[in-house]
């Protein structure tokens, strides 16, 4: 059983705070509660709608989150309640129990073609992980096993994870009409099984990586706070739809220029200049007064 600690991370909905673990609490699934009788298969849930200020319980991969009434304010009562899931944590007790006789939802998952004829998006009918995770090789992928299980096929060069999908990047060798419905077939089984999607030790890998971007945050000047609200609102969500992810890297403002990376589908994609020079481009230019007139991209 792993010794559990817990960080509280606050939300942009002020009502809502995280209760990051350092261990995986549920693998592939994500629950919500709002209520005593909803959380009947969690004992975690129950236990915290017994405080009078819960309003919904969350619980996925490595988090709980808490949506609370307006009685009172997360700094009067975060630290307690931390205590409280951390002391139910390494107690042992189960976090949520899934019945034998409850009726399984059947998993599917279809493949969908994204603008990178390389990387073709494998959609699930249900969450597989919060975040993204990008794998370029098998020893990246050591602690995540369904990526690492999709590299012993021999034409896949590269993975991507994010929320529902898995997007996989294939070596020329081999058309997609002709392997598809392979990577498609496996994937869809792997989930089924109840398989482990990541391994703990990728959380703190991540957790360290996010430690460095709240360092290089309260570096970051007004203008670069800017433009990653503009890609967070605008741009991820249409790329993230296509099987990638784009992070801000840096802007040089003697030449107007941001660099930003490309990850999953968009990596590598012989469209992504094409986007980057109508889209993104053209966005940031208008919004932001002129002050970006040139867009950069580094694949991850």
């Amino acid at each position: 059983m792993p010794d559990f600690n817990i960080h509280i991370q606050p939300t942009k909905n002020e009502n809502i705070v995280k209760f990051v673990a350092n261990s995986f609490l549920t693998q592939a699934n994500s629950y919500e509660f709002k209520n005593i009788d909803e959380a009947k298969n969690s004992p975690i849930a129950q236990q915290l709608f017994y405080l009078p200020f819960v309003k919904t319980v969350y619980i996925s991969q490595n988090f709980i989150a808490i949506e609370k009434y307006n009685i009172v304010s997360w700094k009067d009562i975060e630290n307690e309640v931390s205590t409280a899931i951390l002391d139910y944590l390494n107690s042992g007790k189960p976090v949520v129990i899934d019945a034998e006789t409850q009726k399984k939802v059947p998993v599917t998952v279809y493949a969908e073609s994204t603008p990178n004829p390389s990387v073709m998006k494998f959609v699930a009918n249900k969450p597989l992980v919060s975040g993204t995770f990008e794998f370029k090789n098998i020893d990246e992928a050591a602690h995540a096993p369904l990526a690492k299980e999709l590299f012993t096929f021999p034409f896949v060069k590269e993975v991507f994870i994010s929320a529902n999908y898995v997007s996989v990047m294939k070596f020329n060798v081999a058309e997609w009409q002709d392997v598809s419905m392979e990577i498609r077939d496996f994937i869809r089984t792997y989930i089924e099984n109840g398989k482990v999607i990541l391994n703990d030790e990728i959380l703190q890998n991540k957790k360290d990586k996010q430690s460095i971007s709240v360092e290089n945050d309260k570096e970051r000047s007004d203008i670069d706070k800017e433009i990653i609200a503009i890609l967070e609102e605008y741009i991820k969500p249409a790329v993230a739809s296509d099987g990638g992810h784009i992070a801000f890297e840096s802007y040089n403002e003697a030449t107007k220029t941001v660099r930003v990376v490309l990850q999953g589908a968009c990596s590598g994609c012989p469209s992504s200049t094409i986007t980057l020079k109508n889209g993104i481009e053209t966005m940031l230019h208008e919004m932001l007064d002129g002050k970006v007139t040139k867009v950069e991209a580094i694949n991850g």
